[in-house]
């Protein structure tokens, strides 16, 4: 499987790949990808995920 790779988009239109150490955790790409589905696929997150115990 190849590496997860994320793009920035830039004011001009441009899409820049970001960094590997810019998403160093798990949590910060769940963030990315609720917070651009609703613009791209109509879908809203009511709630994310959180953690049950130790």
């Amino acid at each position: 499987m190849a590496d997860l790779m994320l793009f920035r988009q830039e004011a001009d239109g441009r899409d820049v790949e970001l960094r590997g150490s810019t998403v160093a955790l798990e949590v910060e790409v769940e963030r990315r990808i609720e917070a651009g589905t609703e613009p791209m696929l109509g879908i809203r997150f009511l709630a994310s995920e959180y953690p049950t115990g130790p």
